[in-house]
């Protein structure tokens, strides 16, 4: 990578159509889905949501986490992957496993539950249970993703001790016990910070802490800067990306060469680990 076209880097951090990464260095794109408690699975121009392959519809992660079954988060978690490698989707986009901040928010069904051991504990049997199969998850939405209203814009506001014991609990659990390989960043800023842009959450806490060395991905089709993203090291934007920006953020001096050969080797890495 350190060699290669600068073109080609910043390739490898966009992506292609709606729901593919870039073909790139003889590596073909890589397919995403949504898929948190059932595959959605949607031609590329298809623009309706509910428009899709028709596919099994589990439990929800909220039904699921009454259960307080950990064999039965394996069990979704296998069947939804299964289902996804048989449509040919190489990357799961959920689970979802965000605390449910209020009762108004419009997702709280795709996330587990109130309790972060509880949720981080289902979360990494779905997560192992679904890669034993083949098939990458990409962990969302990272972080603090509480209510659906103007969810890109919102903010929200925690405290060190309350984001660390209730809100990255659950994800810090999954990344150490099940070796997720992406993670999604979500829509809202973080402190005022948007999480995609939060270097102490991204490249800190996320990579140097807790030792991930996966892709992180955005959510799809985010109001954050894509330059900040990169210095931030996460790694792709989904669904299209700003090459352009991206080039002229290089030739301005507020990105380097180097921000963008490290991302770049992240998105290799995760690429031939699916390979």
């Amino acid at each position: 990578m350190e060699k290669g076209n600068i073109d080609e880097k910043i390739k490898l951090l966009t992506g292609s159509g709606m729901w593919h990464t870039q073909e790139v260095e003889g590596l073909p794109s890589v397919h995403l889905s949504d898929g948190p408690h059932g595959l959605r699975k949607q031609e590329e121009k298809e623009r309706q949501n509910n428009v899709s392959l028709v596919s099994t519809c589990y439990p929800t992660a909220s039904a699921l986490a009454c259960s307080w079954d950990v064999t039965a988060a394996e069990r979704l978690g296998r069947a939804v992957a299964k289902e996804a490698w048989n449509a040919d989707v190489a990357v799961l986009l959920g689970p979802g496993i965000n605390m449910k901040r209020s009762p108004l928010c419009g997702r709280n069904f795709e996330y587990f539950s109130e309790d972060p051991f509880l949720a981080g504990r289902l979360g990494a049997a779905y997560v192992s249970a679904a890669q034993g199969e083949d098939v990458a998850v990409s962990l969302k939405h990272f972080a603090a993703n509480n209510q659906e209203t103007n969810r890109q814009t919102s903010n929200s506001q925690i405290d060190e001790r309350a984001l660390r014991e209730i809100y990255l609990k659950a994800f810090r659990i999954v990344v150490k016990e099940a070796d997720v390989w992406a993670v999604m960043t979500a829509y809202n800023l973080l402190n005022g910070i948007y999480t995609s842009e939060n270097t102490d959450l991204l490249s800190g806490i996320l990579r140097e802490e807790w030792g991930f060395d996966g892709l992180v991905v955005t959510d799809w089709v985010n109001w954050a800067e894509h330059y900040r993203e990169v210095l931030a090291v996460n790694n792709v934007r989904m669904p299209h990306g700003s090459p352009r920006r991206l080039k002229k953020a290089l030739e301005c001096g507020l990105i380097t060469r180097e921000h963008l050969i490290t991302n770049a080797r992240y998105v290799l890495m995760w690429m031939l680990k699916l390979d």
